[in-house]
């Protein structure tokens, strides 16, 4: 079991060792580098594939190891029927895309720099699926936020690869903050802080009368990250990203991971009237929404990311709809999804790499030039428009026989679903008919077969989902029934084939392909009517996301003038403010003012020496100029090392010596650069105001210390350190001990932030005399002015 665990956490760690090392392998390989990396995602893939007879069984893994025991915080992994087949996506058309990549960014002068980001990316994604503790989920699920942040701008020298990368992290990040928010309240309802343990209380969640709130925050976080309406946009405008990204980002990685947090937590969370409620209606109008803007489209990228979003409407509908043939219909589209769309983004960036152009209305005839292209893209749509034999077709017929229920909700579903997939079958055919069929189109570039490294992925995966239907049967045993269980949260077995249900699910399909037709035989026409209705609906919410982070940047800098205007005299006098509040406030609120302390008894020496301190605080007070006010300062310092010295605390008392003269001695040095005479030109009722400020600082920290002085003295810490600094450190003076061993971390970082002021300051002197030689290079007349300078030496001398 050990040598299992080892190997799992080598798998989940390889792609980010790949990150690593992929700009070493490309400075010497160039886009042959792609073979080597891919290795490193193949070895993860077949090490997961090694679970799979363990999972079909019925059992599950876990490994993980100790973070914080004391928390209960543990980097732990689950693996069972979801989590192995997200993993096997990941890592499996994660190596395809890797190959890809070295093919279609081939010769580009950043090629290692996004390989380390793709990998980074994978791993993310391969740690968020199979994570178990809330910790390794939320950490994972934010990586792959950072990581798409990254890859969606890897072309950052352009605006909107910017942007959309801006947009994406903003969407997806404030979506994690809400699962934070819903994972931390979840483990306060429960009390549980792991997915594996949280499956058996789903009834103590769902009695809680924090169950909508926390599944609120939750479907938060799933929504942003798998683009539900009303946050689809970012997804789309993801496609400013080279393609493998896009074809990556679509098929396996982060937008199914909303969908997949939802699915693990349907155990625990579903069965409600929430949830099968919001994730219904969100998912019918994501569905809806994602097919008419794909249908606008004429960009290859742009309507396959459109489908996506209406895709994953699909799925999250399914998920909530909370029957067992839904679960079941669920999974099968997911699969069969990632595989269909995987190809026919691959498809589209080899069309834009061999022609020059993604523009559906520029392209024509291709077949004949990218016959194996053509092939791959049109068995990836037949998945797609769900058309025997494909494994689209199987998931297709199982969506209808799971919605087909004699309810009015599951009719408006129905309907709904049969007019989402008419048009994703239009639109599939759409991408892998019209490019290549017809009369040869002119394209910027002479077309012809892509390199291996290219059309390699779109075929295996276009086949795969050939072969996912015709070999159903073991397909469902090992991937998919185990699946549906771990959704169900109990054993389910599916038996879909290509073999069609005779009846309703059949009739369904049928029209679905009949609309699907006509939609594709009037596609130009359904374009330009889209065009028209969008145009008449107005701004939507790409451009109110716009408007959103204008307003935020215009309330950020009045917020800044008012609270940072730049004058040092309010920044002191707030602090100060707020310093006295929190004194005074809380003692006099809660009636934990300090007994009036008996007046001490004190020496003649004792007395002189306070006589000293207050002498000297009226001088600070009544100086005239700042010079004396420094001195003054000074005496104030040496009278509190004196005191500290008459108590037996001569360590302390040295301490007040040292620093209270070198404050002094480099204040006045500093002073002497300025100018000293007088120069506060404060109204009196301002001096007044800043004199009680004064007051009330000294009065709070009084009372605070007489408070703590009134109180029971705790000899715990006193205690241990007599006992331990000399068995422990070896050291015979407490003080010293507690300074450089147990409180040696503090101490280098005190000695840090020193050191890292010095060196600023050291870059600031050099920058300003840098800056001073350049000016004085600079300057026209510097010969003129040496020569003046010189003649000047010279009658000095």
């Amino acid at each position: 079991m050990a040598g299992v665990t080892g190997l799992t956490f080598l798998a989940l760690c390889l792609p980010f060792l790949g990150a690593l090392i992929a700009p070493v392998f490309v400075r010497r390989l160039g886009h042959n580098a792609a073979w080597f990396l891919a290795l490193l995602p193949a070895f993860a893939f077949l090490h997961f594939c090694s679970f799979l007879p363990e999972i079909a069984a019925g059992q599950t893994v876990r490994g993980g190891f100790d973070w914080v025991p004391s928390l209960g915080l543990r980097f732990s992994w689950l693996l069972d029927g979801l989590s192995l087949t997200f993993a096997l996506l990941v890592t499996g058309i994660g190596t395809l895309i890797v190959l890809y990549a070295g093919g279609y960014l081939k010769g580009h002068a950043d090629l290692g720099r996004f390989f380390s980001f793709i990998l980074l990316f994978m791993g993310s994604m391969l740690g968020l699926v199979v994570a178990d503790s809330f910790l390794t989920l939320f950490v994972f699920w934010e990586l792959t936020s950072i990581t798409s942040f990254l890859l969606i701008g890897f072309d950052y020298r352009r605006e909107a690869p910017r942007r959309a990368a801006l947009q994406a992290l903003v969407v997806t990040g404030g979506g994690g903050l809400l699962l934070l928010a819903g994972l931390l309240l979840i483990w306060q309802i429960t009390g549980i802080g792991s997915m594996s343990e949280l499956l058996g209380s789903g009834d103590v969640l769902r009695a809680s009368p924090l169950y909508l709130t926390a599944l609120i925050l939750v479907l938060g976080g799933a929504f942003t990250k798998s683009a539900q309406f009303p946050f689809h946009f970012w997804l789309p405008n993801a496609m400013e990203a080279p393609t493998p990204v896009s074809a990556y980002l679509h098929s396996a990685t982060m937008v199914k991971a909303g969908v997949y947090l939802l699915m693990r937590l349907n155990p625990v969370m579903g069965d409600t009237a929430a949830w099968q409620t919001i994730l219904p209606v969100f998912g019918a109008a994501t569905l809806l929404v994602g097919t008419l803007l794909a249908i606008r489209q004429t960009d290859l990228k742009l309507k396959l990311a459109y489908t996506t979003v209406s895709s994953l409407g699909l799925l999250v509908l399914l998920t909530g709809f909370g029957t067992d043939y839904a679960v079941e219909a669920a999974v099968l589209y997911l699969v069969a999804h990632s595989l269909f769309k995987g190809a026919l983004f691959m498809v589209a960036g080899i069309v834009d790499h061999e022609t020059g152009t993604r523009d559906i209305t520029r392209l024509g005839g291709l077949c004949s030039a990218m016959p194996l292209t053509f092939a791959a893209a049109l068995t990836a749509a037949i998945s797609m428009g769900g058309l025997p034999p494909a494994f689209g077709f199987i998931a297709k017929e199982e969506i209808y026989a799971a919605l087909a229920q004699a309810s009015p909700w599951a009719v408006v579903l129905t309907i709904v679903a049969v007019a989402g997939n008419a048009l994703m079958f239009a639109i599939a055919f759409a991408v892998a008919l019209k490019p290549f069929v017809g009369p040869l189109v002119d394209t910027p570039r002479h077309p012809h077969e892509a390199p291996p490294l290219l059309w390699l992925g779109p075929v295996l995966l276009a086949l795969l989902g050939l072969a996912a239907a015709l070999l159903s049967g073991a397909w469902h045993v090992y991937v998919t029934s185990p699946m549906a269980s771990a959704v169900a949260g109990k054993e389910l077995h599916i038996s879909a084939s290509p073999i069609p249900h005779v009846g309703l699910p059949l009739a369904l399909s049928l029209a679905t392909v009949l609309a699907g037709i006509l939609v594709y035989w009037q596609l130009d026409r359904a374009r330009f009517v889209m065009s028209v209705i969008l145009r008449h609906l107005g701004p939507g919410p790409d451009r109110g996301f716009d408007g959103l982070i204008s307003g935020l940047v215009r309330l950020s800098h009045a917020v800044s003038r008012i609270l940072q205007p730049g004058r040092l005299e309010i920044y002191v006098t707030v602090t100060f403010l707020c310093l006295a509040a929190m004194l005074l406030v809380p003692l006099v609120v809660y009636g934990e003012l300090p007994a009036v302390p008996a007046w001490p008894s004190l020496q003649w020496h004792e007395a002189t020496i306070f006589l000293i301190a207050v002498i000297g605080l009226a001088s600070v007070v009544l100086a005239r100029d700042r010079l004396t006010a420094i001195v003054s300062l000074g005496i104030q310092g040496f009278a509190v090392a004196v005191i500290f010295l008459l108590f037996g605390a001569p360590d302390l008392s040295f301490t007040q010596f040292m620093v209270e003269t070198l404050s002094v001695v480099i204040l006045a040095m500093v002073m002497t650069r300025l100018r000293l005479s007088p120069a506060d030109r404060r109204p009196p009722l301002k001096m007044f105001a800043h004199a009680l400020l004064a007051i009330g600082c000294g009065a709070g920290f009084s009372l605070l210390l007489l408070k703590a002085t009134q109180a029971p003295f705790d000899l715990t810490l006193t205690a241990f350190f007599d006992r331990y600094s000399k068995l422990i450190a070896h050291g015979d003076n407490v003080v010293n001990v507690i300074i450089v061993d147990f409180r040696g971390t503090d101490t280098l970082g005190e000695i840090a932030v020193v050191a890292m002021t010095g060196l600023a300051i050291l870059a600031l002197i050099r920058i300003r005399a840098g800056g001073e030689r350049k000016l004085a290079a600079n300057d026209p007349d510097r010969e003129e002015k040496a020569d003046v300078e010189n003649r000047m030496e010279a009658e000095r001398s």
